[in-house]
């Protein structure tokens, strides 16, 4: 069964850094997909129906909380594993994290390891 992963972030370095961090999950048939904001990452989100999805909070056009709140409360797509990626310290962003329906918070700047290990958990690949 294939397996997508949907990586949101405006910073091209912290997309590419996920991405090499995440690429021998596609040795086990996981498709990766990025985008750099909100809006394209909602496009690619109503095409592929990622299985999981690390989201940027911080975002020009469409911010990470909007994305999530329209992944979850919109779209209906409970099934979807958001997690949510802010920076360090912004401890209110994680009340408004749960309030939109993200399953859980990593602050940047994450371990790639820790990163790996919660994709392969969550995508029941281990």
């Amino acid at each position: 069964m294939e397996r997508k992963i949907l990586i949101v972030d405006d910073e091209s370095h912290i997309r590419l850094l996920i991405e090499q961090t995440l690429e021998e999950l596609e040795d086990d048939g996981v498709l990766l997909f990025t985008a750099s904001n909100g809006a394209e990452a909602l496009e690619i989100i109503e095409a592929e129906k990622p299985d999981l999805i690390f989201l940027d909070v911080m975002m020009p056009k469409v911010n990470g909380f909007d994305v999530c709140r329209i992944v979850k409360h919109e779209l209906k797509l409970q099934d979807i594993y958001i997690v949510m990626l802010t920076a360090k310290g912004q401890e209110f962003d994680k009340q408004k994290g749960q309030e939109v329906g993200a399953d859980i918070y990593m602050t940047k700047p994450f371990d790639p390891d820790e990163l790996y290990e919660k994709a392969v958990e969550i995508l029941g690949l281990g």
